[in-house]
């Protein structure tokens, strides 16, 4: 007895092919906005000699963490100049900053209301684990019919992918004030608001800055895989030599993602360092 092929791709199809009909208007309006703001600032980055921009990184980088990551930060930065890539350089920060942007405005507000409560945490909690499970470049899929090709579909597939740490750590931390703590703003006569901004949220600031640092290494991964559906920066460059089979042109873009991302996490780590002393 053969038992029938459940067609949960036509479903999934068929819903796609709905709301990209629907929400056509929407879906336009937001593409332009996002187009704007990837625009604008590429162009304010990429309006900055590439020394002018290198020299404030590395005071950034003195200024909130230290004489080694500034060091570290130069010899970087200026090998990459080196290397021909600063402009795709710029293009891979603009997509990761801006989706970092989007991902911890929507992951923060949900993940203070996961932490309050108990039955939207219960409810999110698998929605995150297959988030997170889900193969990245599965998330390139349905970005294609929703904003066509390009860097706003580089965009929605790495919020997409990048937000579940931020709502994850952002519960954890609010979840793992001490209790006492809790009990005494109530015997101070303390509101849920007051609770939340002077006890929960301050207390919890390194955790959130934890998981705002993985969004951003997550936006960087997906950012460079989004080349394959016409995202511009060093992913494309990636790409482009994997197709010219060329390995000596992917691994110096390669090396340029390394050190973007070793700078980004480590200045993030030092702003998680600062707020907790």
């Amino acid at each position: 007895m053969d038992i029938p092929r459940i067609p949960l791709g036509g479903w999934i199809e068929g819903g796609l092919s709905w709301l990209t009909s629907e929400y056509s208007m929407v879906t336009r309006a937001i593409s332009r906005a996002t187009q704007t703001g990837i625009n604008g600032l590429n162009d304010a980055l990429m309006w900055l000699p590439p020394w002018a921009l290198l020299l404030i990184i590395v005071a950034i980088c003195w200024k909130l963490a230290n004489t080694r990551l500034a060091i570290g930060a130069a010899a970087g930065l200026a090998l990459i100049w080196n290397l021909g890539l600063w402009n795709p350089m710029i293009e891979t920060l603009t997509l990761v900053v801006i989706a970092t942007m989007v991902a911890v405005v929507i992951a923060l507000p949900v993940g203070i209301a996961a932490a309050l409560s108990e039955r939207l945490y219960r409810t999110l909690m698998p929605v995150l684990d297959f988030m997170q499970t889900m193969p990245a470049f599965v998330y390139l899929i349905p970005a294609i019919p929703f904003f066509g090709i390009g860097s706003v579909s580089a965009i929605f597939a790495t919020v997409i992918f990048s937000m579940p740490p931020a709502i994850r750590f952002t519960t954890l931390g609010i979840r793992q004030v001490p209790k006492e703590l809790i009990e005494a703003a109530d015997a101070y006569g303390a509101t849920r608001g007051q609770k939340l901004v002077k006890v929960q949220l301050p207390l919890s600031l390194p955790t959130v800055m934890a998981g705002i640092n993985q969004t951003i290494m997550l936006a960087l991964s997906m950012v460079v895989i989004a080349a394959m559906i016409g995202a511009d920066g060093l992913g494309s460059e990636v790409w482009r030599a994997i197709q010219r089979l060329r390995p000596g042109d992917g691994f110096e873009a390669g090396i340029a993602v390394v050190i973007l991302a070793m700078l980004l996490d480590r200045l993030t780590q030092s702003l998680s360092k600062e707020r907790k002393s």
